[in-house]
This record gives C-alpha cells, sequence and structure tokens, in this order.
C-alpha cells in the first residue's frame, strides 16, 4: 500500500473493511463525481474508525452521499451504461460552479495573451499554479478547487512556464508577494519547487519580497517537512530567509486533531527553526469544525506551537456548497464566540471572511437600528484598492450564505469607485 491511495487502491486496502457495505458502495458512487485520495498517515493516525461516520476527520476526506443533491443522486445511480453514467457525472460537475467566483476573471493578460497558471487579482500578490503541484496529498471534500483534479469541461489552473512568471513579475513593480498554491505545491519534489521558486534571486526581482505556499502538508502529510528530504526542502526555504525574503507556510488545518501528533509537532517545530513563518487558516465548514469551541481549541494549540492564526473563511459556493455551507449569521456568532474565548496573542485571525469576486469581505458585525437589523461588512482586499477597510451594510438575512444572496443597501463606497472607471 502506498502513502496515498486513489479510490482503487483503498478499495483494495484493509481500510474498506471498516466501512459498511452501504457507506462502501456510496463511496463507489461518489467518487465518480468527486475527487478523492487520502494518505495513509491521515488514515493510521487521524481518523477514528470506532465511530467513523460522525468523525470530523472522516468527513474531511471521505465524500457522502448528501453532497449530492437527491436529483443528481438519481441520475447517477439510474446511469445504466458507461456512456450514461458519463454524462450523467458531466451534467453533475458542470451543475456544482467549477470555478467559484471569477477565479477566471483573475488571469492577467502578458502581451496580449492571458497566461496559463497565473492570477493576479490584488494589486500587491501574484497567484502561481506549479503544473507538477496540482495535486494534494489527500483531497479534501469541501475543497473550492475541486475542478483542477477531475476532467470537467472548466480550465485548469497550472503552468510549468517558469520563464513567463519572472517576464510577468518583473513587469509588475507593485507586485510584493508570490503565492505559490495549487492543488499543493508540497506535493512537488525539492527539485520542481525550488526551480519555479529560484527565479526570485534574480536582481530584477529584487521587489517579491514575500513567498508564500498555500499547503495542507502538516495536516495530511507532516512527513514531508521531516527526514533527508525535509531538511533539504527547509535549508533551501532558508536561504531565502538569509537572503532577505520573508518566507511563509500558508497551513490549512480544519480541525484541531491535525495538529496533535507528534509527527505534525515535529514538524512544526523544524519549519520554525528554520526562520521560516506558518500562518494558520480554514473555512468554516458545516458538520466538520462548525462550534465555537472547536476553533477556540484549534486557535490556541496553533500559537501554543508557534503559528499565526490567519483567516476563518466562509465556504464557498461551489461543490456541495448546499450541504457544507453555515449561514453567514451563524459564521459570525461562531467566530464572535470563539474569539472571544481566546488571549489576545490569537486575535491576528480574522473572519468570518467570503473569498467573494471583488474581494476578501468581512462580516463585521449584527447591527440593530431603526427597527432593523444589517450585517455590517468590510473589504479586507478588493479589486479596487479604494475599497479596502470601508465599511457597508447589506440587510440582514439569517438564511444567506454567501455576499450575492444579500441585499446590499447603496453605499459612497460603491458609487465612488463606479464613478473612477
Amino acid at each position: 500500500m502506498g502513502q496515498f491511495l486513489n479510490i482503487k487502491q483503498f478499495l483494495r486496502s484493509p481500510f474498506r473493511g471498516r466501512l459498511s457495505q452501504e457507506h462502501q458502495e456510496a463511496l463507489i458512487q461518489l467518487t465518480k463525481v468527486f475527487p478523492f485520495k487520502v494518505s495513509r498517515y491521515v488514515l493510521e493516525e487521524l481518523i477514528d474508525w470506532s465511530e467513523y461516520d460522525r468523525d470530523p476527520i472522516y468527513r474531511l476526506v471521505f465524500p457522502r452521499r448528501e453532497m449530492l443533491r437527491p436529483e443528481h443522486w438519481e441520475l447517477l445511480r439510474s446511469a445504466q451504461t458507461v456512456q450514461a453514467e458519463k454524462a450523467a457525472v458531466f451534467e453533475i460537475r458542470k451543475a456544482l460552479n467549477p470555478h467559484p467566483d471569477g477565479q477566471l476573471q483573475n488571469v492577467p493578460l502578458f502581451q496580449g495573451q492571458p497566461l496559463e497558471g497565473i492570477q493576479h487579482k490584488y494589486r500587491e500578490t501574484v497567484l502561481f499554479f506549479p503544473k507538477q503541484g496540482q495535486t494534494c496529498h489527500s483531497f479534501c471534500t469541501y475543497c473550492f478547487r475541486w475542478a483542477q483534479f477531475v476532467n470537467t469541461e472548466a480550465g485548469k489552473f497550472r503552468s510549468n512556464d517558469r520563464e513567463q512568471l519572472a517576464a510577468y513579475l518583473q513587469g509588475h513593480p507593485e507586485v510584493t508577494d508570490l503565492l505559490l498554491t495549487g492543488g499543493d505545491p508540497m506535493f512537488m519534489n525539492n527539485q520542481w519547487l525550488f526551480h519555479y521558486l529560484d527565479i526570485l534571486n534574480r536582481p530584477e526581482l529584487a521587489h517579491v519580497r514575500h513567498i508564500r505556499i498555500g499547503t495542507k502538508a502538516l495536516a495530511y502529510f507532516p512527513h514531508r517537512f521531516l527526514g533527508e528530504e525535509g531538511q533539504a526542502l527547509l535549508s533551501g526555504l532558508n536561504a531565502f530567509v538569509r537572503s532577505g525574503k520573508h518566507v511563509t507556510i500558508m497551513a490549512h488545518f480544519s480541525h484541531p486533531r491535525e495538529l496533535s501528533t507528534p509527527t505534525v509537532q515535529q514538524a512544526i517545530q523544524a519549519i520554525r527553526q528554520h526562520g521560516i513563518e506558518i500562518r494558520t487558516q480554514a473555512p468554516l465548514v458545516r458538520g466538520i469544525n462548525d462550534e465555537a469551541s472547536i476553533w477556540a481549541k484549534m486557535w490556541k494549540l496553533q500559537v501554543r506551537l508557534g503559528m499565526i492564526p490567519y483567516y476563518m473563511f466562509v465556504e464557498r459556493d461551489t461543490g456541495a456548497h448546499h450541504y457544507f455551507s453555515v449561514p453567514l449569521a451563524r459564521a459570525y456568532h461562531i467566530f464572535t464566540e470563539a474569539y472571544s474565548r481566546v488571549s489576545g496573542l490569537v486575535k491576528t485571525v480574522r473572519g468570518p471572511s467570503m473569498s467573494h469576486t471583488t474581494g476578501k469581505v468581512l462580516v463585521d458585525g449584527i447591527l440593530e437600528w431603526g427597527g432593523e437589523k444589517f450585517f455590517l461588512l468590510k473589504y479586507l482586499q478588493a479589486r479596487q484598492p479604494s475599497w479596502i477597510n470601508r465599511p457597508f451594510l447589506a440587510r440582514y438575512d439569517e438564511k444567506a450564505t454567501w455576499l450575492d444572496e444579500l441585499d446590499i443597501l447603496p453605499n459612497a463606497l460603491f458609487q465612488s469607485a463606479e464613478a473612477s472607471q
């Protein structure tokens, strides 16, 4: 059995027998639609198999029947031929909004052509999707980039052209941050990772001062940072630190159990000993971490281990959004309750935040005024920089799960932006 199991390998593994027959059959159907991969580390050390169906880590990596709407489940189950099944899968995936919130709008032009594998939404930050990192050690069931890992009509973000990236960065001196994302860039071996990062040693790219690597490897495969390969990785990243760059691991932790093993704690310590910062973030997901006590415990443990809590995100409107989403009002109350239980060292965290087409929108409060309730919102980041940190209001809706579902009040924030365009 390898380190990372796809559905065929899992079904041949001894872990299959820990699932009921009903769950095995459902898993076979669901993985025709949703991507599936799980690491041995997750199977052996993180999942509580004694009551797996209620276990948050099991729910984090194993698709559930409820992730498909009833009509989609029936469409999939009723397919009698291979061709009918392929058509059903294609139709279902297309209905799941494979590229949410204008991700395609983030693709910049260079010499009149759209750049593959690059996004530039916010002025100071460029995202790069290295081709060899467009997979993960395990796939999250709620992943907003699930379409990167399956066959859909929607395009995939990926590139292996570091010279094109370098040329784009050189032409944009306002860019200070390069974020490697995926998939998971830490799935690449060291040779490929530094193949891309080494362009930042060039004098003409001195303005790119911050290197960020978005990864869930600490949660799903912390061995990536240990042993001979891990030492070479951290030594290479430390060379950037010694040259004056700021290197940050943007670590995705969804539940405090992911922080509980000796292996992950050793990996965190090794990263920090090499002068590399770790900031933590995750979405708020129903059935996995939608309790204030879970977030408070997770943030406290992250700070104790030397990490910096960064974001609580709102689950994006893609994939099984209907199943995983938490209403904004409840998300705000969960965040506020968790925030009230922690010390000032934890209060670097921001949330709940929506990564919307227009920017990162924070639910900053719930107000009552003139006999009516409102959400107080503001942009933490925005396509239109003049919007950042300026509050605006939307009428309260206890069922709304996304910005587009809200009735936003007319506001000078938007009027001034429209006038300037």
